[in-house]
């Protein structure tokens, strides 16, 4: 009887099986899966670079929508700027108004707007019996306080002529003395109050403070009338000489001198020139509106011209250079100062720092800042900035020179 040996293989149960022994079917399903997943993988990528592209192709093409679209023209050349012309405000020399010093009631007015009164005039009269009788009671209590004084001034002569040969004591003397000086200053407190009380009554009488017209009266009789400068009674201007005032713009300030004779034209005198003389600058830039203040002084003693109306101020200065002319509409307001936007490099926009000269509304003049061969934007967009991209259509109309 034979028994097996140990060594010889036993047979395998279970899975335990080699790859070379692995079902043909498990290996077809797990290439199957391989298979797939890489198609999925593709087909995911392809989807990515698809969107990708129509992001690049959206983003492009936003990009060439959002360019603003303008027309632009070359700026119209303008004469050389030897000349320029500001409005002016026309004032009085002497501007007052009148108001009352004391209180009372109106007696009477003898001037009404339009009067041609001097200096000294008697304007109106105000009843104040407050102040007169107080007046009054100030005179007596000055003649009052005088006999105190001389009183006190005898006794005090008296005491000091006895107290050499010790008739009286010194110091009754000196108490006399006292009395008398005491006195004597009342008097002058007492003197002080009534002519006090004597200017307010004068002021019961109104008087022009210069030669001129009277160009409102604000009071009537029996008004009642309050010191101070509650209630206006009469105003006054001095018409003689007018003074013109204008505001320079900073090119022109150093072509203004004081000194200079100052053509000047009304709308209400159509075809006549008037002569002024600039008298003086402010000597200081305005920093809010980068002018300078001028006053010229203009003779009115025919009374042609009157207070308060505009005049249009012509000025001389040395020819400055080339000038162009473009619509009001191509400028751009910009914190940093005035700018004209110009396309360069074909499509880029550029924001040229400008200075201009005469603006007549629709049309403005440029001095300085512009080129012959500038592209300037007609109608720029407000967010326009330095640099960004837009599309040219068409050129624009180019602005009538003949109306600067």
């Amino acid at each position: 009887m034979t028994h097996a040996s140990h060594s010889d293989p036993q047979p395998t149960h279970g899975h335990d099986v080699t790859p070379e022994h692995e079902p043909i079917s498990a290996r077809k399903a797990l290439a199957g899966a391989t298979v797939l997943a890489v198609i999925a993988i593709a087909l995911a990528a392809l989807g990515i670079l698809r969107r990708m592209h129509a992001n690049e192709v959206l983003a492009q093409h936003t990009y060439e929508e959002a360019a603003p679209t303008v027309s632009v023209s070359a700026p119209m050349p303008g004469a050389p700027v030897d000349n320029f012309v500001l409005p002016g405000n026309v004032t009085a020399y002497t501007d007052a108004p009148i108001y009352a010093r004391t209180d009372g009631y109106l007696v009477s007015w003898y001037h009404d707007i339009g009067a041609h009164v001097k200096k000294g005039d008697l304007l109106a009269v105000i009843a104040t019996p407050e102040i007169d009788q107080q007046l009054a009671q100030a005179q007596a209590d000055l003649a009052t306080a005088e006999a105190n004084a001389n009183n006190a001034r005898i006794q005090a002569q008296r005491y000091t002529g006895l107290v050499g040969s010790d008739a009286v004591s010194r110091q009754d003397t000196d108490n006399y003395v006292n009395q008398a000086a005491a006195t004597a200053a009342a008097v002058k407190s007492a003197q002080a109050n009534v002519q006090r009380l004597k200017e307010l009554q004068s002021f019961e009488q109104i008087h022009a403070p210069f030669d001129g017209v009277i160009t409102a009266r604000n009071v009537d009789i029996g008004q009642l009338i309050n010191q101070g400068a509650g209630t206006e009674l009469f105003h006054m201007q001095a018409l003689q000489t007018l003074r013109v005032y204008a505001n320079v713009p900073q090119v022109y300030s150093q072509s203004v001198k004081r000194g200079m004779k100052i053509p000047l034209t009304f709308p209400e005198h159509p075809g006549q020139t008037f002569t002024g003389t600039l008298v003086r600058t402010a000597d200081a830039i305005d920093p809010a509106s980068r002018t300078l203040l001028v006053e010229v002084d203009v003779d009115n003693r025919s009374g042609e011209l009157m207070p308060g109306s505009l005049a249009q101020v012509h000025f001389k200065t040395p020819p400055i250079g080339p000038s162009f002319i473009v619509p009001s509409a191509a400028l751009i307001f910009r914190r940093e100062g005035l700018r004209i936007g110009t396309v360069v490099d074909g499509d880029q926009a550029h924001l040229a720092p400008v200075i201009i000269g005469q603006d007549d509304g629709a049309t403005v003049q440029i001095i300085h800042g512009l080129n012959a061969d500038d592209r300037v934007i007609q109608d720029p967009p407000d967010s326009l900035i330095e640099g960004e991209k837009v599309t040219v259509v068409q050129s624009g109309a180019q602005p009538d020179a003949g109306s600067l």
